[in-house]
């Protein structure tokens, strides 16, 4: 039964790394700050701006309808309180007309001035029917008001503001193009400071991660070294009390898997040595024995046979433990430069018995800095395994690509099932379609340990044509 598997994220899994996580909540952090601080400047700066620009045309548009009113009665003269009936009623001067005093009005911003007088409409550019109903009535009644209104296309103000007569009253529209730029500024600035924000978030987020999950990045390294058989790698423990029990719990946990690792291969030692004497003795007995063959009776001719056969299996099992101890014990083995090329034809043809491997001209130099032994291990055990489990080997190629070199055994066989292409590499692993008349299931099991010590990956695929592919990946170069 296999042990509980704990997750280190969410229920159902993240799409995203640790490290994504904690550089997009910075992100996130940093944009919504950033956004809640440009939504309040805007709605306060705008706010300003805009009263700001009500109130200047306000206080331009009362000046002007006073100064139309000055230049239509003229200045009021003194009354005496008795008069002041009579003085309340100005006399409208005869030398000047309404059309000269709006074009005599101080300049401004006003796009056109527009005056109802005496039951009438008056303007130079503006037309009143461009005025809203409601701010007419407003402005007539005794109310000064003003709209946003677009004018031929353009957003302005109009402002109006009633004069002394009843009913009379004084329109001006100003432009808005000036306001509305600043505002479209703004918000494009805000817009972008929020971006920007956002960004030096996400930076931020990233260097606290990088220097928050620098510890695990170090167990991520030591857990990856002991997978790969360095059971020596080590966490460093400083004084953190938040990571020094973990740490210390790794480093226990690597320490006694070191211990069991290595008493387990001793042991696998100790027992293939002490098997290697009486299987030479019964090795040779047996030879002795198919020697005479032709002697033995026919009814024991079989049950001989079928003994050797077992002898067989027997022998490449105490061979294949002492290959396995050795490695599991420390053995570092010597690397010396191999021509790729040439050890793999000589491997793959030798345990073939005939020519079966081709070399393309790119992989003809490649190089490697490699130990002999095990390398042609893998090759033989590949080419075994065709030749006894999979209807023989079909060829063996060698092609410069992936990691530097690409080696590749096809068999004859049926293939090896998705399921089972990751089992048949475990040690005594082996796949339902396996032949199991001969072999103890050590032997793929060797081959993806020699080829992880040499940096390298080993992986079974279909081949075209039907059976199967193993290849191997090594980090060769020219020399």
């Amino acid at each position: 039964m296999r042990g509980r598997r704990l997750k280190l994220w969410g229920r159902d899994g993240a799409w995203l790394s640790l490290r994504g996580r904690v550089m997009l909540a910075y992100g996130l952090l940093a944009l919504g700050l950033s956004s809640v601080l440009a939504l309040v400047t805007w709605s306060v700066v705008s706010d300003h701006l805009t009263e700001q620009r009500r109130s200047a045309a306000m206080t331009a548009t009362a000046d002007n309808a006073a100064a139309f009113r000055y230049g239509l009665f003229g200045a009021p003269k003194p009354c005496r309180l008795q008069d002041e009936a009579e003085c309340s009623s100005p006399t409208r001067r005869q030398d000047v007309t309404i059309v000269e005093l709006l074009s005599s009005l101080p300049s401004t911003d006003a796009a056109a001035s527009i005056v109802f007088y005496d039951n009438q409409w008056y303007s130079l550019t503006g037309r009143p029917a461009d005025l809203p109903e409601d701010l007419i009535a407003t402005v007539r009644n005794g109310e000064p008001a003003n709209r946003r209104i677009t004018v031929g296309g353009q957003q302005v103000l109009a402002v109006g503001v009633p004069m002394s007569g009843p009913g009379e009253a004084f329109f001006e529209w100003h432009p808005l193009t000036r306001l509305d730029t600043t505002l479209r500024t703004l918000k494009i600035t805000l817009v972008g400071a929020a971006i920007v924000a956002a960004l030096i978030g996400l930076a931020v987020g990233r260097l606290a991660s990088t220097l928050a999950l620098r510890p695990l990045a170090a167990l991520t390294r030591a857990a990856d070294a002991v997978a790969r058989g360095q059971l020596d790698a080590r966490l460093q423990v400083d004084n953190d009390r938040d990571l020094d029990g973990l740490a210390r719990s790794f480093n226990q946990t690597a320490a006694n898997l070191e211990r069991r690792v290595a008493a387990d291969a001793r042991f696998a030692g100790d027992v293939s040595h002490e098997l290697r004497t009486p299987l030479m003795t019964m090795l040779n007995s047996m030879q002795l024995i198919q020697n005479h063959r032709d002697e033995l009776p026919g009814p024991v001719r079989e049950p001989v046979d079928l003994l050797g056969d077992d002898l067989e299996r027997f022998r490449r099992l105490v061979v294949d433990l002492l290959e396995i101890s050795r490695n599991d014990g420390g053995d570092q083995g010597s690397r010396e430069t191999v021509r790729i090329a040439d050890l793999v034809r000589a491997a793959a043809n030798a345990t073939a018995g005939r020519d079966v491997t081709t070399v393309e001209p790119d992989a003809e130099g490649l190089t490697l800095q490699a130990d002999k032994r095990r390398l042609e291990r893998v090759i033989a055990n590949l080419v075994e395994n065709a030749e006894d489990h999979a209807g023989g080997c079909k060829g063996v190629g060698v092609e410069a690509g992936g990691l530097g070199v690409v080696i590749t055994v096809d068999d004859a066989g049926p293939g090896v099932p998705v399921d089972d292409r990751e089992r048949i590499f475990e040690r005594f692993g082996r796949g339902e379609n396996s032949n199991r008349g001969r072999g103890v299931g050590l032997g793929l099991a060797i081959v993806a340990r020699h080829v992880q010590w040499h940096d390298g990956t080993v992986k079974v695929v279909d081949r075209p044509g039907g059976g199967a592919r193993f290849t191997v990946e090594l980090p060769a170069r020219q020399p």
